[in-house]
């Protein structure tokens, strides 16, 4: 019995030892850049549609501005 005990030992002190890593991992860097995919150029085409969208509101809002000035008395 007593080789039992010894030897179930020895295989949890090993097994223990045996998945532990013997040095940190080194620390993380910079993730590096997000590769070019084949959506890049599409992407950018909305972007720009948004941009002058965007312009395209302010210049109506101002329009719409002005005219209610002009009606009120």
């Amino acid at each position: 019995m007593g080789y039992v005990k010894y030897s179930t030992m020895a295989l949890a002190v090993l097994f223990i030892a045996g998945c532990s890593s013997p040095e940190p991992p080194p620390p993380a860097k910079e993730p590096p850049p997000p590769a070019k995919t084949v959506f890049d150029p599409l992407k950018a085409q909305v972007d720009r549609a948004r941009e002058v969208q965007k312009t395209v509101d302010e210049g109506a809002e101002r329009t719409r501005k002005e005219v209610e000035n002009q009606e009120r008395p």
